[in-house]
C-alpha cells in the first residue's frame, strides 16, 4: 500500500486549484496563493514526485466527439486465478471504447466503463470483443441516463 503524502493547507490549495484548472502556470498558481513562483514550483514538484499529482488531463465531451452512449459493463470470471486475471487485464487494455476498468469486490468481478456511438456499436462491441475476452462467465450492462455527479476531483477541505 502507497505511503500517505504528507500534505499541507497550502499544498491543499494547490491541488484545489489545479482540479478546477490544470492548465495554470506556475506563476497564475502562485498569484491565486499569493505565494511566489519558486516556492509554488517547488511544492508543485514535490506533489509530482510523491505521486500525489500523476498527471494532467483534458476532459472531453464523449457526446461532442460522437459518443452518445455510456454504458456500465459488468464482468463475471469463470477463472479466478492470477494468469486469467492478467490475461483479461491485458485484452481489456487494447479495447478503446473501454475507458475505465476496475477489479470489483460483490458478485462480479471487474465493472468497465464504455462509450460508444450508438446502440448498434456498443451491440457490436459486445458480441465481438467483450464477451470473446479471457475467462469472461458474464456480462451484465446499464446504460447512463442522466450524468448526476461527473467529475473526478477529489473533493480537498480548503
Amino acid at each position: 500500500m502507497p505511503q500517505e503524502a504528507n500534505i499541507d493547507e497550502l499544498d491543499q490549495r494547490i491541488l484545489h486549484a489545479l482540479q478546477n484548472e490544470a492548465r495554470l502556470s506556475t506563476a497564475q498558481l502562485g498569484e491565486q496563493l499569493a505565494l511566489s513562483q519558486s516556492p509554488t514550483w517547488r511544492r508543485l514538484k514535490r506533489l509530482e514526485e510523491e505521486g500525489v499529482i500523476s498527471g494532467y488531463r483534458a476532459v472531453l465531451d464523449r457526446r461532442k466527439m460522437g459518443l452518445s452512449v455510456l454504458a456500465m459493463v459488468h464482468v463475471g470470471m469463470d477463472s479466478h486465478d492470477d494468469k486469467s486475471a492478467r490475461k483479461f487485464e491485458e485484452a481489456i487494455d487494447l479495447i478503446p471504447e473501454v475507458v475505465w476498468c476496475h477489479g470489483m469486490s460483490g458478485l462480479e468481478d471487474f465493472m468497465l466503463m464504455v462509450v460508444a456511438r450508438d446502440l448498434d456499436h456498443f451491440s457490436t462491441l459486445l458480441m465481438d470483443k467483450l464477451r470473446k475476452l479471457p475467462a469472461v462467465k458474464s456480462l451484465r450492462s446499464s446504460f447512463s441516463l442522466k450524468a448526476v455527479k461527473d467529475h473526478v476531483a477529489i473533493q480537498l477541505p480548503v
